[in-house]
């Protein structure tokens, strides 16, 4: 729990801009945190129901009062309603940032997207023969099309799967078969979610909580796969850039501009307008040297995964970079935006921006993007952010940037390795890396920012785990600067010798939150080369200091896929031992992996270490003892 009298980060900039905050008189999400104590033990336990006007209904965890809803519905019901619908809510959101993104691809081949174009072609053919689109005799924008088309039937189609699950090793899909949750449609999937937990639908909590193992299934093979597939397509496929992170990447000098939340299709344009010869002459007949883009947030990671944009902080740093007051003007677009920002924004000269039909926030000015005026309207906001240069008045910026790697992709790590996994099987098979771990998930404030993520990193890499990650957790290892070839010197020796060899860092930065695909991606091909299920493969994922329903989604689609994967905060599960017995040990039974939570980060590597050490066993490798 937040401590106001203890600094609230691992790293120096939050506790510095934190006091900067508390001087000026801005609130923060920390101090909003704090107010809310006690926090409700009916809802953190999720025993409380509003699914219906006939309550809110409780049930009381001790067993002293009432046990059932008005309906009904006992402990188990409730939260494993509670639960589907915090799954439907996060497949939601980051498959319709993917339908975005196809309807962009769309425009781009209608020709009526302005600023936007193909920018890999040989991704584009790839992805459409696995859709079944022709090829032969089409021009890339007749092939962008007709793959646009096909994209937007895997949102509601009447077939038996989605298309990517082909992606899939064989003995993956034939356990989701098995199980019944092979996911046939993506909005398809959501919505019988939400319709099976409609008051008086489904009422068992088993067939409940498969269907929201087949709703994650259908963003993360599905949804959130198109996102990154058609990014990679209009935007270009990441390759690995040197950049920087932290507070310090802002500019004193500069007019600095910050884009916020998780869609490229906004923060591309305002980074092609950053670079216009016309706005760069005006910043400097405004007494600035440049104009300086950085990112927070997943949007960020989007333009440093392809443009080395430098990274400012993740989630709950927002309000502080404001305070900086060295910002000139803040871009959003959607999700993981604290309505609250504009409030923090106002004490400074600050402009906010919001940018999408599906997102306003009070305190913002409000310009939608579309793709037909997308670089037209980039460009007018980033001129009003060199006027509003000539407003800034005091700044502070008490840190230096720290240097970082990122921008890993599927292609650059198999081209790294030489076109193949075969080298990096070969390190696991020789005990060089015992295993991988998929650190990701956003930042809690219930938690030291950043605390759960750069110790169980660290202890990971010690212990010869290689870890990608995803979001706010690839931001808050960079800034422990655990993205640098020069980390590998806190790496294990076996770990160390790797990635030294192929000049890497032990931390590989595989994108925003909606990349954690390419780490499915990745493990099937493993998998493939090895002929074995996901499940058996010596890796684990984690979310030390996740906080959203997008992370109970990503979690879900995890497991099911067969990836065991350790929580920090525990889910709001907890009074129902029936929900809690099937989650962390029952599933390993139905899909092959569970969930795990632990919330000291040390014992949480402890535990990871143990699970690899446990798969390597199975598979005949070489087993080290954990204790």
């Amino acid at each position: 729990m937040f401590d106001p009298n203890e600094p609230i980060s691992v790293t120096k900039d939050g506790p510095l801009l934190h006091a900067k905050a508390r001087r000026d008189g801005v609130e923060t999400v920390f101090e909003r945190h704090q107010a809310q104590q006690p926090q409700c033990g009916f809802c953190d336990m999720g025993l409380s129901c509003r699914i219906c006007i006939m309550g809110p209904c409780r049930v009381d965890p001790f067993g002293e009062g009432p046990q059932q809803g008005v309906c009904g519905a006992d402990a188990d019901i409730i939260v494993a309603r509670n639960l589907c619908r915090m799954i439907a809510a996060g497949a939601a959101s980051h498959s319709d940032h993917g339908r975005d993104l196809v309807e962009v691809l769309a425009s781009v081949a209608a020709g009526t997207a302005g600023g936007y174009k193909i920018r890999n072609e040989e991704k584009l053919r790839q992805l459409a023969g696995e859709y079944g689109v022709a090829l032969e005799g089409r021009s890339p924008g007749e092939i962008a099309g007709a793959l646009a088309d096909a994209m937007m039937e895997d949102y509601g189609m009447r077939r038996k799967a989605i298309t990517l699950v082909k992606r899939a090793p064989e003995k993956r899909r034939a356990c989701w078969d098995a199980v019944g949750i092979t996911p046939r449609g993506i909005d398809r999937e959501t919505s019988e979610t939400l319709h099976r937990t409609h008051m008086g639908v489904d009422n068992g909590w088993q067939s409940l909580l498969l269907q929201g193992l087949r709703n994650a299934l259908s963003d993360g093979w599905g949804g959130s796969m198109i996102a990154t597939e058609v990014s990679d397509i209009l935007f270009g496929v990441p390759a690995p850039h040197t950049t920087a992170v932290n507070a310090g990447v802002l500019k004193a000098d500069q007019v600095n501009i910050v884009v916020h939340g998780h869609n490229p299709v906004v923060s591309e344009m305002v980074s092609a307008a950053c670079q216009d010869p016309a706005l760069l002459a005006a910043a400097e007949a405004q007494g600035a040297q440049g104009i300086n883009l950085v990112g927070v947030c997943c949007t960020g990671n989007e333009l440093l995964m392809r443009r080395g944009i430098a990274m400012a902080g993740n989630h709950l740093m927002t309000e502080l970079i404001l305070s900086t007051g060295a910002v000139e003007m803040m871009i959003v677009d959607y999700q993981c935006i604290m309505p609250a920002i504009g409030q923090a924004a106002a004490s400074y000269h600050t402009e906010m921006i919001s940018t999408s039909d599906k997102a306003r926030f009070p305190g913002m000015d409000h310009h939608e993007f579309h793709p037909q005026n997308a670089a037209e309207l980039a460009a007018g906001l980033v001129q009003r952010a060199v006027d509003n240069f000539a407003n800034r008045t005091e700044t502070y910026i008490p840190v230096t940037p720290q240097a970082a790697m990122g921008g890993f992709s599927v292609e650059t790590l198999i081209g790294a390795l030489g076109g193949t996994p075969d080298p990096l099987i070969e390190a696991i098979k020789a005990g060089q890396i015992r295993g991988a771990v998929g650190i990701v998930g956003c930042n809690n404030p219930k938690i030291r920012h950043d605390y759960g993520h750069v110790t169980l990193t660290r202890r990971l890499i010690e212990n010869d785990i290689l870890v990608v990650d995803t979001g706010c957790v690839s931001v808050a290892n960079a800034k422990a600067g655990y993205k640098l070839p020069e980390a590998i010197e806190m790496a294990g020796p076996g770990l160390k010798a790797v990635c030294g060899s192929l000049g890497i860092p032990p931390v590989l930065h595989l994108g925003s939150c909606v990349d954690n695909v390419r780490i499915l991606v990745l493990l099937s091909a493993l998998a493939d080369s090895l002929g074995v299920d996901l499940s058996d493969l010596p890796v684990a994922g984690s979310a030390p200091e996740w906080y959203s329903e997008k992370a109970v989604t990503i979690g879900a689609y995890f497991v099911a896929s067969g990836v065991t994967t350790h929580l920090g905060p525990m889910p709001p599960i907890a009074g129902s031992m029936q929900v809690v017995g099937l989650l962390t040990e029952g599933l390993n039974d139905v899909v092959g992996a569970s969930f795990a939570v632990e919330p000291d980060p040390q014992k949480a590597a402890v535990f990871l270490q143990a699970h690899i050490e446990g798969k390597r066993q199975a598979l005949g490798l070489d087993h080290r003892t954990i204790g």
